[in-house]
């Protein structure tokens, strides 16, 4: 129960059948949204379908915010009313950078928070500015959880995500069941940070399987492979898996989707991964061929483009001589 705050709480009634008795009767927290793009609508569409009252705070964008309020969401004015009017806030931004901003300053979250008061960042940021703002955010009284997310929009309309949560443990367990209505895996990684550390060396592999997968299909092309028989081939041995299923269906049958995440997007978290490293005074060796693929095609204008596209990046950069 979400005692620490008493704004928008309300009464949800359960029955098992329309006259029945009532069956059960919890407590939902009003959720404060910060970050609605492909990503971040998806996962209020899920909240809304789950009853929760909804407050949102977008960007230049406002497709997914006008889905919203169309719903029944409210629209706030900033970061900071966000805060002021919800018992809980998430937030799902693109870099740290937005994150901070989002945070800090006289409109940010940090401004209007309550005591007690839980934000949850379910982006993909750098550890050390999440235990940053961590310190941050319990000066303020509240407490801070990073809750990357695994998965794609498509699974977040169900509630199917994968959450990598870290953090105060009490407070997971407050809002735990929001996190369960929004993901079919939610793990609490110990100390806060811990989560984007996860998230970052998950990607970090996925992305360097990625480029290798689009130079594969490509110098497959090249020597007089067909893709399918390829993908059969390696699909049945021990480097199968669900990844390479879903990055494949570009090279396959076109459709790049499967695996909705942009290269710019997969450029940032390679960089922040990268960096992370640097950090900790263990350069990556790794990392380099895909930051370095990921990063020319962006150059290219590709950035926008899904990461299974990135097999168009090495069609055109290993085009025979």
């Amino acid at each position: 129960m979400y005692t620490s705050n008493p704004v928008a709480l309300r009464e949800v009634s359960r029955y098992a059948n329309g006259n029945d008795k009532l069956e059960e009767t919890m407590t939902q927290p009003h959720i404060g949204f910060i970050g609605l793009g492909l990503m971040g609508g998806a996962m209020v569409s899920r909240l809304q379908d789950q009853g929760y009252a909804v407050t949102v705070l977008g960007n230049r964008d406002r497709t997914e915010i006008d889905k919203a309020i169309a719903r029944g969401a409210t629209e706030a004015t900033s970061a900071r009313d966000v805060a002021a009017n919800c018992d809980v806030v998430l937030l799902c931004m693109g870099t740290s950078e937005h994150v901070e901003g989002r945070m800090r300053g006289d409109h940010g979250v940090i401004a209007g928070m309550k005591p007690g008061q839980i934000v949850i960042d379910f982006g993909t940021s750098l550890p050390g500015s999440t235990r940053t703002l961590g310190e941050e955010v319990a000066a303020a009284g509240g407490t801070y959880l990073d809750a990357p997310i695994g998965r794609t929009p498509a699974q977040a309309y169900d509630g199917k995500l994968n959450l990598m949560c870290s953090g105060d443990k009490a407070a997971f367990d407050q809002v735990l069941p929001v996190l369960n209505d929004l993901g079919e895996n939610v793990f609490h990684l110990g100390q806060l940070g811990n989560g984007h550390a996860i998230k970052l060396i998950n990607n970090f592999f996925g992305q360097t399987i990625g480029a290798a997968l689009g130079e594969a299909f490509t110098m497959g092309d090249i020597v007089g492979v067909d893709r399918r028989q390829l993908f059969d081939v390696i699909f049945a041995g021990p480097l199968g898996s669900p990844f390479m299923d879903l990055w494949s269906a570009y090279a396959l049958d076109g459709d790049p989707n499967k695996l909705a995440f942009s290269i710019r997007n997969a450029t940032k978290d390679v960089g922040y991964y990268d960096q992370m490293a640097r950090d900790a005074g263990a350069p990556s060796i790794m990392a380099a061929g895909a930051l370095g693929a990921l990063r020319d095609a962006v150059d290219q204008g590709r950035g926008d483009a899904m990461v299974p596209e990135m097999l168009d990046y090495f069609a055109d950069r290993l085009k025979p001589s």
